[in-house]
This record gives structure tokens, C-alpha cells and sequence, in this order.
């Protein structure tokens, strides 16, 4: 390594090491992206709605949503009055989470004005809104010793992948049809998985973290509408 770049080296270590957990500029640039998923909710974590952020510049996005968006508190008859907000994101190229905050103007079309927007942290969390459940499923193979459709448990549920329990013995790349009703006022819906990883819950049954395969955007726009209604009908039962 050159003096030089061993000297621009340690500058950038020293300005990091003045702002711990402090997201650079540079940092920035990499973990924002147009086309990032995001949900947004207020800062007494009530979920707002889920989006995808686009226009990424100069510290302004636009947010085209997914789901319907919970009203935000107003006076009667008042526009709406721009809101602060934490958006998190999942960068599907790193595999992070990307906490944000920004200040949000509604515009017409189901879209959204995004000011002033920072990124407070980067996680690794791996799963993008996942939503714990313990639904009935099933699972269907079309070749092998376990082709058919089997009964199986959806435990859990994000807008890339899931995790199922089942008494069938799968094997990791294994790949087969999940059919599950998440809500029962929505159709079935129906992902195609492949087996990642394989873990023993020492009750007779396995647990299998799956992927879906084969997603296209409309396919990811119908996933995270069913999450985000389920996360919503079980914060209105807590609250009632």
C-alpha cells in the first residue's frame, strides 16, 4: 500500500472512530438506493405504510406505497401538515437494514414528498418486515419421495422469504410450492421456495428458512399488502 492511500487510510479510521455508529456521507450514497423497500412509521412506532422509495438525491425521495397509509392526526377540515417520520429500509444488495428519518408531504397518487432524509443507523438484520405467525400451510413438491401437497406451519413471513415448520424432511435447495391464506378476506397466496436452512426444533418437527423464488414486483407488492394488513388487524386488536 502506497504512503498515500496508507495516510487516507487512517484519516477516514479517525473520522469514524469521532462519530461512532454515524452513517458518513459516502456511507450514505451506498446504503440508499431508488427502488428500496421501506416501511414508515411515526416515532411512537405506528406504522404509516409501506413504500418504495425512488428519486433518491440530495437528501430527497419520493415513496410510491404499497399498502394503504394509516391517516395521519390533523384538525378537521386542515390539510395535512408535513411530518416527521423513521423509515426502515432493507438494502437487498448488502443484506442490511437502513434506519432512516425524514420529514414526508403527501402528493397526489398515493405518493409521498420525502425532505431532509438521514440515516440514523445500518443493521444487519436479514429479514426485511418479517411478521411472526403460526398459520396453516401447505407445501407441495412436484418430483421426489415428498411430491404431493403436505401440510406444513407457516411461522413467520417476510417479503423475501419464510420460515415453516413440517414433519416432512426436506433438504437444503429442495424447492416446492407454499400455499397459505393469510388473511381470511384475501385470496390464498401462493410463493415458490427453496430451502436455505435447516434447523432441528427437538419437537418431531423441523423448521426450514426458506427464500421465494421467481418474485416479480407485482408478486412483492401483494406480499407486503397481506403483511402490512396482518400487522395492522393485530396492533388494532392490541389496542382495542
Amino acid at each position: 500500500m502506497g504512503l498515500f492511500n496508507l495516510f487516507h487510510k487512517l484519516v477516514q479510521e479517525e473520522k469514524k472512530a469521532e462519530r461512532p455508529g454515524a452513517a458518513s456521507t459516502e456511507d450514505k450514497a451506498l446504503e440508499i438506493y431508488s427502488g428500496m423497500r421501506v416501511e414508515v412509521s411515526t416515532f411512537d412506532a405506528r406504522v404509516l405504510f409501506v413504500a418504495k422509495l425512488m428519486g433518491y438525491r440530495d437528501n430527497t425521495a419520493q415513496l410510491y406505497q404499497y399498502s394503504e397509509a394509516m391517516p395521519l392526526k390533523q384538525a378537521e377540515g386542515e390539510e395535512p401538515e408535513p411530518v416527521r417520520v423513521r423509515i426502515r429500509g432493507y438494502n437487498d444488495h448488502e443484506r442490511k437494514a437502513v434506519y432512516m428519518e425524514g420529514t414526508i408531504s403527501p402528493l397526489p397518487q398515493h405518493k409521498w414528498q420525502v425532505e431532509d432524509l438521514v440515516v440514523a443507523r445500518i443493521g444487519n438484520d436479514r429479514a426485511f418486515f418479517r411478521l411472526d405467525t403460526n398459520i396453516a400451510a401447505t407445501a407441495t413438491t412436484l418430483s421426489g419421495l415428498n411430491a404431493g401437497e403436505k401440510p406444513c406451519k407457516l411461522l413467520n413471513i417476510s417479503v423475501g422469504g419464510a420460515r415453516i415448520s413440517s414433519e416432512i424432511r426436506y433438504a437444503e435447495g429442495d424447492k416446492f410450492l407454499l400455499k397459505v391464506k393469510l388473511l381470511e378476506d384475501r385470496d390464498t397466496s401462493v410463493m415458490y421456495c427453496q430451502v436455505l436452512r435447516i434447523v432441528d426444533s427437538g419437537e418431531g418437527k423441523l423448521e426450514y428458512g426458506c427464500r421465494f423464488l421467481e418474485l416479480n414486483e407485482e408478486d412483492e407488492a401483494r406480499i407486503t399488502q397481506n403483511i402490512f394488513a396482518v400487522q395492522r388487524q393485530k396492533r388494532n386488536g392490541k389496542n382495542s
